[in-house]
């Protein structure tokens, strides 16, 4: 009488030819699911008002749009997500066609890398309240960031490197799932509105625009990962980004007009990139960069003073991360003469030269275009 435990091949080989079956009977299935035909006829007016570019030569009636490039659908054939990427335009400015408003089960719109899409988000957009995440970037599209995009889904808005203008609305705020918000490479201006992220893994990254004003303290909370406000014309204290317990991966404040003390601040150990360069901060380096592994720091062009601290992680930072600033002096710049502490002290509030020989400080270069000048 044979063990029930032994092992039987032919079974094996049994079960794996049903799942076989299985697997090649649903593959069949969902290539034969046709989409929606309201949403391939919408796709062919999308086509239509983009002026019919030749990446989309295979959008044509009468075929499954779910098989068409640039398009995917759901289970039960509706276009859940659209993505145009390099699309060679026939005129030098198409509009952003208003009839991917009518696609109402999309979650996904991408238009990225079309210098000739042109004109203002449309009106339309309004309606998708299902969508989560609108990628417009590298385009001409203008004209204010449109307060109804708060009537849909967004946990993900990018609308960079294009020629939006005007304030931030402060209805982007009300989306109860934005956690990434990239509006950087515009012309915005303006103050920084509040709240407008929520939930965890937050990034914000407002940088190369025209805002100004104090940056608001809740961006100083929650689960952070990445700040980024550089070559803005921003003013007041920012110390309140740092704090040894803050998640903060990433912070770039350069290229403003930020004004606040640097000695006491204590930078997230889990801070990886640090730039606080061309701006008015004054003290000393914290000592706190000491237990901080950062890949990139730069706190040139400021006003800091004093001896720069030692030891751990420091050894990773050379001179170009302190250069042209008040009277910093010790490793890696030129050694801090021996002078008291008191003397030491008074001259992080005098405008004198350095504590260390050297040419006087070079003035730091007018802020140009910032869409010329980043900084990395």
């Amino acid at each position: 009488m044979p063990n029930c435990t032994d092992h039987n091949p032919n079974s094996s080989s049994f079960l794996f030819l049903i799942f076989l079956f299985l697997f090649f009977v649903s593959v069949s299935l969902s290539s034969s699911l046709d989409c929606n035909a309201g949403d391939r006829a919408t796709l062919l007016k999308i086509k239509d008002q983009l002026g019919n570019p030749p990446e989309l030569a295979s959008w044509q009636p009468g075929f499954n749009c779910c098989s068409w490039n640039a398009i995917e659908c759901s289970e039960s054939g509706r276009v859940y997500l659209v993505a145009f990427f390099r699309l060679t335009l026939q005129a030098s400015s198409v509009p952003v066609p208003a009839a991917l408003g009518d696609l109402p089960f999309l979650r996904t719109i991408q238009l990225d890398t079309i210098p000739g899409l042109a004109g203002p988000i449309p009106s339309s957009f309004s309606k998708l309240s299902q969508l989560e995440i609108l990628d417009v970037e590298s385009t001409n599209v203008s004209g204010p960031i449109p307060a109804f995009l708060s009537r849909t889904n967004l946990s993900a808005l990018i609308l960079s490197n294009s020629n939006f203008s005007g304030p931030i609305p402060t209805a982007l705020a009300s989306l109860p799932n934005l956690r990434y918000l990239d509006l950087s490479g515009n012309r915005l201006s303006g103050q920084i509105p509040p709240g407008l992220l929520h939930g965890t893994f937050r990034f914000l990254i407002l940088s190369d625009n025209q805002l100004s004003g104090e940056i608001p303290k809740d961006y100083g909370e929650g689960d952070i990962d990445t700040v980024d406000l550089s070559h803005n014309e921003l003013t007041g204290d920012a110390s309140f980004l740092l704090g040894i317990t803050k998640p903060a991966t990433k912070l770039d404040l350069s290229w403003n007009e930020l004004a606040f003390d640097l000695t006491r601040v204590m930078v997230p150990h889990g801070l990886t990139y640090l730039d606080l360069s061309h701006n008015r901060i004054k003290g000393r380096v914290p000592k706190s960069l000491k237990d901080v592994r950062l890949h990139y720091l730069n706190l040139t062009y400021n006003e800091l003073c004093g001896e720069i601290p030692t030891g751990r992680f420091m050894v990773y930072h050379k001179a170009d991360s302190y250069l042209h600033n008040k009277c910093l002096c010790g490793t890696p710049l030129p050694a801090c003469r021996r002078l008291s502490r008191k003397i030491l002290e008074c001259n992080e509030h005098i405008n004198d030269r350095p504590l260390w020989d050297s040419a006087p400080r070079v003035p730091s270069p007018v802020k140009k275009n910032s869409k010329m000048q980043r900084a990395y």
